[in-house]
């Protein structure tokens, strides 16, 4: 069994900045590909990005060349810095693997992005 555990949300002007941590308990999580996705107020939760074992990794349109996942297999975490952030990427902040697993989502991090 995985569990997953979000931090790093706040609140933060337009164009500004936030790195958000996803620790996972469990020794495989190494071997999955892990992704963030997020949820906007009356939206579907949708894939941001990915992040595969070996490090390789895709993005959504609206968050390509602002966002960057990475992870750190020895210490079992994957991280999504976000940079020049707009209001329209307001939402909660989930980790999961990608594809999800029901069983893995956590209570994700709120990212308020508002002048």
């Amino acid at each position: 069994q995985v569990q997953l555990v979000e931090s790093g949300g706040g609140l933060v002007q337009p164009g500004g900045s936030l790195r958000l941590s996803c620790a996972a308990s469990g020794s495989i999580f190494s071997i999955y590909t892990m992704g963030w996705y997020r949820q906007a107020p009356g939206k579907q939760r949708a894939l941001v990005a990915t992040i595969t074992s070996g490090g390789s990794t895709n993005y959504q349109d609206s968050v390509k060349g602002r966002f960057t996942i990475s992870r750190d297999n020895a210490k079992n975490t994957v991280f999504l810095q976000m940079n020049s952030l707009k209001p329209e990427d307001t939402a909660v902040y989930y980790c999961n693997t990608a594809p999800s697993r029901s069983a893995y989502w956590g209570q994700g991090t709120q990212v308020t992005v508002s002048s």
